[in-house]
């Protein structure tokens, strides 16, 4: 066998760094990494099904010194929530990132001192730089699946069809029009998944880091202008991203804004031999693709469990309630707008809703028995309430409901509301249109 296959292609000899940018990157190093490991991150990069890999910054001893920084510290006047809300902008987040700038600060200085001989850390920067691209690929790879499998912005629940604009919040109302539109949301996580799918191959990488800063710029301005709970997170992703573009800015700068003439970004080989690199491209290709599997896994058994794939209820749909009555009056006295029901609302198993008067939704526990025709329901902060309902179904778009309730007898008769006219669904799409149709 020849020396040009044991041996890797000729690279520059490292430069000798600055100052400046060796405490640059012992501060990224100390930091990224400590962020890497004590957020989502972590169980990120191992999509296992059925496997919740908690992040470092919530368990033991490191939950502790968050907390204790807290109340000390910033004088929380009550503990802060560390356990999963699905905010990432919970007080426990933002404490847990002073603490890691804490810790990276004096560790860089340290650092600093211990080895201000060393001229650069180019080893050990290649292997940083591919922990740090599989770290972002991870993140883009879970939120481009669960839009490219139209999870994360579901479309409008039967209640949400209901519910006036107004009482909507911002993050309500970004959610709601996204998830109105799932060809759009497949395709912003499509552009998702491309940057991560690009940041998996060592050639592509400045073009997925490209394509990452951009999709998560979109990200982090939406998460700033409709107050959604992510703004830490996402901002520490286009870091990340910053990281990976860094030694190419200036060649970046130079070819886009200076029209200069620059040369080719060279990916520096982890080994010394073809052999040795062309397996770890080969692991790298084989790791992305478990990234891909196990996140597509995922969002596809979410999407029959929680999506649009679920399976619906015997009672589906948005009943309007014709008649109701209490120990036999139609119009019982002394019952506020919250006491009367305008609705029932069947939209996922085990669940249902009543809609008041008032416009106010209440949600119980609800096991249909299709045999005895009886409806049970139940209070998830009561345990000791329950109500038995006797259901028929004249017809397909009628309901009778009849029992007990809080002591008293109701009787109940219910239509079926066609959701196929709501204008949301029965608009659709249209080439041509003479007028704008902006209702």
């Amino acid at each position: 066998m020849s020396a040009s296959s044991q041996t890797a292609p000729a690279v520059d000899a490292p430069p000798q760094w600055s100052l400046a940018t060796r405490a640059a990157f012992r501060f990224c190093f100390v930091y990224f990494l400590l962020f890497c490991l004590s957020t989502q991150i972590l169980g990120g990069l191992f999509p296992i099904p059925k496997v919740d890999i908690p992040a470092l910054g919530e368990i033991t001893p490191v939950r502790q010194i968050v907390l204790w920084t807290a109340t000390h510290v910033f004088r929380a006047g009550k503990p802060p929530i560390y356990n999963e809300t699905g905010s990432g902008d919970r007080t426990f987040d933002w404490v847990l990132q002073f603490c890691v700038l804490v810790a990276a600060a004096p560790a860089t200085v340290i650092w600093q001192l211990l080895e201000r001989r060393r001229t650069n850390h180019a080893t050990l920067y290649k292997w940083f730089r591919l922990f740090i691209r599989f770290a972002l690929a991870s993140q883009m790879l879970v939120y481009g699946m669960v839009k490219a499998v139209p999870l994360q912005m579901p479309y409008p629940f039967l209640a949400q069809l209901l519910e006036p604009f107004g009482s909507f919040s911002p993050m309500g109302v970004l959610w709601s029009s996204i998830g109105a539109s799932p060809g759009y949301e497949i395709f912003a996580g499509c552009a998702e998944m491309l940057g991560g799918i690009l940041l998996i191959i060592p050639r592509t990488t400045t073009f997925g880091a490209l394509v990452c800063l951009a999709d998560l710029t979109q990200v982090f301005v939406l998460n700033m202008t409709y107050d959604v709970p992510v703004k830490l997170f996402s901002f520490h992703l286009i870091l990340l991203a910053v990281f990976l573009l860094a030694p190419d800015l200036p060649r970046l700068a130079g070819f886009f804004l200076l029209r200069r003439e620059t040369r080719l970004s060279t990916e520096p080989p982890l080994f010394g031999t073809r052999r040795a690199n062309r397996t770890a491209l080969a692991a790298q290709i084989v790791f992305g693709i478990l990234l891909i599997a196990g996140n597509a896994y995922g969002a596809w058994d979410s999407w029959h469990k929680y999506g649009a794939g679920r399976p619906k209820p015997e009672l589906y749909g948005i009943w309007n309630v014709e008649q109701m009555s209490i120990d036999g009056q139609v119009r019982p006295p002394l019952l506020t707008d919250r006491e009367r029901w305008r609705r029932a609302i069947f939209d996922f198993p085990g669940s249902m809703a009543f809609e008041r008067l008032d416009n106010t939704l209440e949600y119980y526990g609800a096991a249909l028995d299709s045999k005895s025709k009886t409806l049970t329901l139940t209070k998830g902060n009561d345990k000791k309430w329950k109500s038995v309902l006797a259901f028929q179904r004249p017809s397909k778009d009628q309901l009778a409901l009849e029992g007990d309730w809080n002591g008293h007898k109701v009787q109940m008769q219910f239509r079926l509301v066609d959701s196929g006219k709501f204008m949301l669904q029965s608009r659709g799409f249209h080439w041509i249109a003479e007028y704008p149709f902006n209702r």
